[in-house]
């Protein structure tokens, strides 16, 4: 029963901890339509609420058409920090890609979405 109650607050207090990087960005970004082979950009910002530096310790995309950039510099407590996503439009038509991105400390990854609409170019 002790090991028990042990192991429910350690599953807790890494909860807790997840909640304490806050985004101040949606996380989610919808870039609408857009032409083919066109680059598509957006940073999310998050602020570090706990009391120890944090580092971004990977950032995951589900294919390689989506291009994560982080900085690997501690983020102070209070201070703020961003993940740019970059999407390379190869293949038209609709698209919605997840973003996972992992911090020190913290087990759970935080999902971040990117999705749209890509069109073909028209030569005129």
């Amino acid at each position: 029963m002790r090991y028990l109650f042990i192991s429910v607050l350690v599953l807790l207090s890494i909860g807790l901890s997840a909640q304490d990087i806050v985004w101040l960005t949606p996380t989610e970004h919808d870039f609408g339509e857009f032409k083919r082979y066109d680059l598509q950009q957006v940073d999310f910002e998050f602020q570090n609420n706990t009391d120890e530096p944090v580092v971004v310790d990977n950032v995951r995309a589900a294919c390689g058409c989506t291009s994560p950039n982080w900085s690997e510099e501690p983020i102070l407590p209070g201070e703020k920090g961003k993940i740019t996503v970059e999407y390379d439009a190869r293949k038209v038509g609709y698209f919605y890609k997840k973003v996972k991105v992992y911090f020190s400390g913290i087990r759970k990854g935080h999902k971040l979405y990117v999705e749209g609409d890509v069109v073909e170019v028209v030569e005129e």
